[in-house]
């Protein structure tokens, strides 16, 4: 197990190594200059380039790559050009929303798709079967940002359970704070629920035609014991990298449901980053978001070895 697990770390140190380096280089090669856009279009050319050297874009981009990377490993991601504030200070503001929402999201889709997936394959061609695939069908297909505004007008405008956007904020209790992440988390939520639901389907039905699984029939367990004792394990690792990459998807992709929400997260964050060609913010939330993608996927990997110790023998 510890050499499975050194193989991983090292590949994982050896990926945010080469994403620091991409991540940076696109988004240097990107068009614009940070000091002529706070500027404007009419400043003088000595007023641009002292602003370039107070930025420190002055300096060759090597130098620059250098200092983000010494710096991040230090934990300073930098001070934005835009607010002239350390950008870890507004990751870490932002991160308390971005990721209790992508955990809340998370929850809410494995607790609707596990039951759904093992209901299904239990039930393979009946009607409850048919019933669970188009309801997943349903939710595969529609788009979250739609999704997420008819909540808006069916819970916030006509109920009025909920409010139609922003967050309340952490210091007023966490009820409160999930109160106001439910209707995002929902919206996210249930189309990644459709997905892992089929997927759980789907790993089950191909396990229940394994050999082991016939065998333990034979030795006389029933249907559901043989689901529940012994292909429910084996049909987990598909889905524990559906759930891995589920939650890099909420944390990293939630951009359209913090804009429909107006919540102050990370995907809103590198937006308004974008528009300003604020390129520090920039580069430093997407390397973040990058170490936390891979990072998750290394920590499945690890629950891979642990659910099956079949890889653990292979490395």
């Amino acid at each position: 197990m510890l050499r499975y697990s050194l193989k991983r770390l090292l590949s994982l140190l050896i990926s945010l190594a080469v994403a620091s380096l991409v991540i940076f280089l696109v988004i240097e090669v990107a068009p614009g200059d940070p000091a002529s856009y706070m500027l404007g279009m009419n400043a003088q050319p000595d007023t641009v380039a002292a602003l370039r050297a107070e930025l420190g874009l002055d300096v060759s981009k090597t130098d620059r790559y250098l200092a983000w990377v010494t710096g991040m490993l230090q934990g300073d991601f930098g001070t934005s050009y835009t607010y002239r504030t350390p950008v870890s200070q507004m990751i870490a503001v932002r991160l308390w929303v971005s990721l209790p929402l992508a955990l809340y999201a998370l929850t809410l889709s494995t607790l609707i798709a596990f039951p759904a997936g093992i209901y299904a394959a239990a039930r393979r061609g009946q009607a409850g079967d048919v019933a669970v695939m188009g309801a997943t069908q349903l939710g595969v297909a529609i788009p979250n940002f739609w999704f997420a505004m008819m909540l808006v007008l069916i819970f916030a405008i006509n109920l009025r359970w909920f409010g139609a956007g922003g967050f309340a904020g952490w210091e007023d209790g966490l009820l409160t704070g999930l109160h106001s992440l439910t209707l995002p988390a929902i919206a996210l939520a249930l189309p990644q629920a459709a997905i892992l639901a089929r997927v759980m389907r789907s790993a089950l039905l191909d396990i229940l035609g394994e050999d082991f699984m016939r065998t333990a029939r034979a030795k006389g367990l029933t249907r559901r014991q043989t689901l529940w004792r012994h292909g429910l394990r084996n049909a987990l690792i598909p889905v524990l990298t559906i759930i891995g990459l589920q939650f890099s998807f909420l944390l990293a992709g939630a951009i359209i449901i913090e804009q429909v929400f107006y919540l102050p997260g990370l995907g809103r964050l590198v937006f308004q980053a974008i528009s300003s060609r604020d390129l520090i913010v920039v580069e430093s939330v997407v390397m973040l978001l990058v170490f936390a993608v891979i990072t998750v996927n290394f920590l499945v990997d690890l629950a891979y070895a642990a659910v099956d110790p079949r890889l653990r023998s292979r490395t």
